[in-house]
């Protein structure tokens, strides 16, 4: 591992160590765990979005199917541990199937956010419509708008009675985002990931270097889609029932809300923005004087006027100008020594 590289792991582990032990101290682990969640699902759009140049309307959908996989399989396994893994390999598979026949279809921008804003509604609206008792996979009822609860949780693997709940949980989210914010910065600090901010930046001209531009974008796709994967089943294990709002409209433009205000191109945007709104959602869900989507906009709205690349780059550009560029402590030293003999003749 680069010297640079290893540095940066450190100071995930450090930052994500003195954060558990912090914030528990501040706000419950039971709303931690779900920002921890939804950081992760943030940092998935912002990846294949602000890194990838991929304009996804549907990372809700990834969100969904990583959930109900998670949800179908432990009722039909009894045991957590396959569970998540089919939580991630079920939408990498789906987004590889979607986005090979988007990037090599050779569709632009608009109808790749038209496509999978629309593939979202169609696995909405079907799931909706399972309500049904004839609606089974295995020993799953699919439940229709009702969703499914009553799956097994999160348990100790090879051990179905030891559960992980509660302050425990809450730390296996919490190191799992950390792992996923270190994987996604190797990933990015690789030549694929180089290669990937290329192809954002000038397509055509990463094409003509010979780089199979339609092939890297379907892995970036795809990983970004294992990672909400991720995300959905750590949710389905932390609201222990899974329904068709995960493949809601507002949930993907929620999604992307989050991006915007926290900063595309960064990786530690996304999981600011969705963490500070969330939380942000569920201070107002404990009133009914304010509408929760009213502020929301209102938000979006002021961060595209007043900061429109976001918190992250606006307060990285304010460290730059106020602390960054001052010279050296040496050089200002010998700067007014000069001027001193300047003055002296």
């Amino acid at each position: 591992m680069p010297g640079d590289l290893k540095r940066e792991a450190i100071a995930i582990a450090v930052v994500t160590g003195a954060l558990i032990l912090v914030l528990p101290l501040i706000i419950g682990t039971y709303t931690l765990t779900v920002l921890a969640v939804y950081g992760m699902l943030g940092l998935s759009l912002g990846l294949i979005w602000g890194f990838g140049g991929i304009l996804c309307f549907g990372q809700a959908a990834f969100f969904g199917l990583g959930a109900y996989a998670y949800a179908i399989s432990a009722i039909n396994i009894g045991e957590s541990t396959i569970p998540m893994l089919l939580a991630v390999l079920v939408p990498a598979v789906f987004a590889v199937l979607l986005g090979a026949m988007m990037f090599y279809g050779r569709l632009n921008d608009v109808y790749l956010g038209v496509i999978t804003l629309v593939v979202t509604l169609i696995l909405f609206k079907v799931i909706n419509s399972t309500a049904g008792p004839q609606y089974m996979i295995g020993n799953a009822r699919l439940g229709g708008f009702n969703g499914i609860p009553g799956f097994q949780t999160l348990n100790v693997p090879g051990k179905p009675d030891a559960y992980i709940w509660g302050d425990s949980y809450f730390y296996v989210c919490a190191v799992l985002l950390g792992f996923v914010y270190l994987l996604v910065t190797v990933l990015l600090r690789s030549s694929f990931g180089r290669i990937a901010v290329g192809i954002r930046e000038n397509e055509v001209r990463m094409s003509l270097m010979g780089y199979d531009v339609r092939a890297r974008k379907t892995v970036m796709f795809a990983i970004g889609a294992a990672i909400a994967g991720l995300a959905g089943g750590l949710f389905a294990n932390w609201a222990e029932i899974v329904t068709p709002n995960l493949f809601s409209l507002s949930q993907s433009a929620e999604i992307i809300i989050w991006c915007i205000v926290g900063g595309l191109g960064t990786r530690l945007g996304p999981v600011l923005g969705a963490a500070g709104l969330a939380y942000l959602k569920f201070l107002l869900g404990q009133q009914a004087l304010v509408d929760n989507a009213l502020v929301t906009g209102l938000i979006l709205v002021l961060f595209v006027l007043l900061l429109p690349k976001g918190v992250v780059p606006a307060l990285s550009g304010l460290w730059r100008v106020s602390v960054g560029r001052r010279p050296p402590g040496r050089i200002r030293r010998r700067r007014r020594s000069r001027h001193r003999e300047r003055l002296h003749g």
